[in-house]
């Protein structure tokens, strides 16, 4: 057995927003969340008539309903509701849910994983609630009950990684809805699970390739080798092995800096996109999204990334997900110069397989403190450039994006109006009705 002693002990909190959305909703209709019959169902057009963003618990009870089925498989029961996604109003709730997280807890011990799902480190200030970390979850619970009509699951672990164990694995199964896993429970609670998937942070697809290498439990992952789980997955493997010892060294307050930002946009098509011209245009909004975010933040990208994802057909026909490129620039930020970068890396791997899924991403940035010039280009037409791109940015930013559009957003095919006004991907809706 390992030893923890000298692993970190602390309080943690894990807290889940049972159903949210469809708890939401439900609140603003009068209902009990946890009796309702509700999902939110999303009427974007890349979902193909319908796809379900929640779902309430006695809809997943009754009718097995989860957040993938389509509209085209919902029963046809009059008992059944479904509302559209207000994600302004989730918004609102969300900052509603941190507010009494602060009552709690500092500031910097908080830690929104989600929308739906925080880490709260309570270790400086559990005593000051209760005689338990229980007993303070409970009144946590209570409180939010009580001020916004929201049920909440409480995972508490000695790190972040128990408490979001205990939450999923043992907090949304019980009465209480509360969970509590230390590292003495990690034999007895961890080790007995074979369907690795369904522990967090262990997809499918890593599950498939453990099950390979004749891992087929927690048990078996903590006492393999590490060495050679390492040597065959790389660093994820020295992390798996890890978890399955409950091992989290996190500190919640000491907040990760990523050593390169980067910004990007990804869609996904409203269809199966065939041809050319309709991708073009779709990359070049996309292009220009992305630009216009680059100089908000007064910034300029050296790198552009393209991820294009194929269709299921072509999938099934190439046998590949997709391809991904990427290209050096002369840092810049111009619409025309990221468009037109992003269609040649597309125009150079494409070979005419159906589209469903780009993504474009702008990294290796520098601060936009001077305009380079192009040998080849008059400096006055760079100049010129650069001030419509900049006018276009102010007219939007005071009056809406569709104040002012290219004549290709108009076209079939084009995404950027339709998706104007969206949060998430999804309907924004009121945050007061």
């Amino acid at each position: 057995m390992y030893d923890y002693s000298n692993e970190p002990r602390r309080v943690t909190f894990m807290i889940d927003n049972k159903s949210f959305y469809a708890s939401v909703e439900s609140i603003q209709l009068g209902l009990n969340p946890l009796k309702s019959i509700l999902v939110v169902m999303s009427e974007a057009q890349n979902t193909n008539g319908g796809l379900v963003l929640a779902s309430s618990p006695t809809a997943k009870k009754l009718f097995g309903i989860s957040n993938v089925t389509r509209r085209r498989d919902l029963p046809h029961d009059k008992r059944l509701i479904i509302v559209p996604p207000r994600m302004n109003l989730y918004i609102k709730y969300n900052l509603a849910i941190n507010e009494i997280f602060r009552q709690f807890a500092a500031e910097e011990d908080i830690h929104p994983y989600s929308i739906d799902e925080s880490l709260i480190d309570m270790n400086d200030s559990w005593k000051l609630f209760g005689h338990s970390p229980r007993e303070v979850a409970r009144k946590i619970q209570l409180k939010i009950k009580q001020e916004l009509g929201l049920y909440v699951t409480v995972g508490i672990g000695d790190n972040p990684l128990l408490a979001k164990l205990a939450l999923d694995l043992e907090a949304k199964h019980t009465h209480s809805l509360i969970g509590e896993w230390h590292y003495e429970d990690i034999a007895d609670k961890l080790w007995p699970i074979t369907d690795l998937s369904s522990v967090w942070s262990i997809g499918k697809r890593t599950a498939k390739k453990l099950n390979s290498f004749g891992i087929n439990s927690m048990y078996d992952l903590a006492h393999y080798n590490p060495y050679q789980l390492k040597e065959q997955m790389g660093v994820i493997g020295s992390q798996l092995f890890a978890f399955a010892w409950g091992i989290d060294r996190a500190l919640i307050r000491q907040q990760y800096h990523p050593t390169e930002k980067s910004y990007g946009n990804s869609q996904v098509l409203p269809r199966d996109y065939h041809s050319r011209s309709e991708i073009e245009i779709v990359l070049r909004e996309i292009a220009e999204q992305v630009g216009s975010r680059l100089r908000a933040h007064h910034l300029a990208a050296a790198e552009i990334s393209l991820h294009v994802g194929f269709s299921y057909a072509a999938k099934e026909q190439t046998g590949r997900s997709g391809f991904g490129h990427s290209t050096k620039i002369t840092p810049n930020n111009s619409n025309q110069v990221l468009a037109q970068t992003v269609i040649q890396l597309f125009n150079d791997q494409w070979q005419g397989e159906s589209v469903r899924n780009l993504a474009v991403s702008c990294s290796q940035l520098v601060t936009d403190n001077h305009l380079q010039l192009n040998l080849f280009e008059q400096n006055n037409q760079t100049f010129k450039q650069r001030e419509i791109d900049q006018t276009v940015d102010a007219i939007r930013q005071k009056y809406g994006f569709k104040s002012i559009v290219k004549l290709s957003s108009l076209v079939p095919g084009a995404t950027a109006i339709s998706r104007d006004g969206l949060v998430g991907g999804h309907a924004g809706g009121n945050a007061y009705d």
